[in-house]
């Protein structure tokens, strides 16, 4: 079992459109250093959610923008969260966030916190490029949702869920374009990229401890295996 594990968390999962879930996040944290204590690693790449939305939308409204200042309003939204999820680990996290997934940070820290990098892709992308910079085969992706459907299961009551898949499977669903604040299952390009790394991605809903610690272990999951 790989000591370091990448876990992409969407910023739903850090502050949800109701506000912080306090609650939530002491359990996360504590979930988290109980596997510290333990020897295992982790990096921990936040996501912008909706609070990058919010902020994309409005700006679109009042002013119109380009897709390229979109992008860097929502890479400065997932710093913010970055900084958050960094101070919440206090004294087990590295003192900066990473903005650069393709430079290895050397630090005695057992945790490391990431945010985006640059426009054009998402922190699923920025994830994928932590999994080549340090080697590692698997990154944990954990959202709100519980698996990949075979539609957006929102709108589409038909949608199924999908217990495992290729990246050429995905690919199909998610296209290969991205765009600034786009709800997808994963970025596009960041699919791409997983693919000729053959990494394999694990899918679970972030928001249960229970499902995230099971993932972590590398237990049997109720979510989606992309490989």
């Amino acid at each position: 079992m790989s000591l370091l594990k990448i876990i992409s968390l969407g910023g739903s999962i850090v502050i949800p459109k109701e506000g912080f879930d306090i609650q939530f996040l002491k359990r996360f944290k504590n979930l988290i250093i109980e596997r510290v204590k333990k020897g295992e690693r982790f990096i921990l790449v936040i996501g912008g959610g909706a609070t990058c939305r919010q902020y994309q939308r409005a700006l679109g409204q009042a002013h119109g923008a380009s897709k390229a200042d979109l992008d860097w309003l929502g890479i400065h939204a997932t710093h913010l969260n970055a900084h958050f999820i960094r101070l919440l680990f206090g004294k087990f996290a590295h003192a900066e966030i990473v903005v650069d997934p393709t430079k290895k940070i050397k630090t005695n820290k057992p945790i490391i916190v990431a945010g985006g990098w640059k426009p054009g892709c998402s922190t699923d992308r920025d994830a994928v490029w932590l999994a080549k910079t340090y080697g590692a085969k698997e990154v944990l992706n954990a959202s709100n949702v519980d698996y990949v459907y075979t539609a957006d299961p929102k709108i589409d009551k038909q949608a199924k869920p999908i217990e495992k898949m290729t990246w050429a499977e995905l690919r199909k669903i998610v296209g290969s374009k991205w765009s600034p604040g786009a709800n997808l299952p994963f970025d596009p390009l960041a699919a791409q990229e997983a693919q000729k790394l053959k990494l394999k991605v694990l899918f679970v809903k972030g928001t249960d401890l229970e499902e995230l610690g099971r993932a972590i272990g590398q237990e049997q999951i109720r979510g989606t295996i992309i490989y």
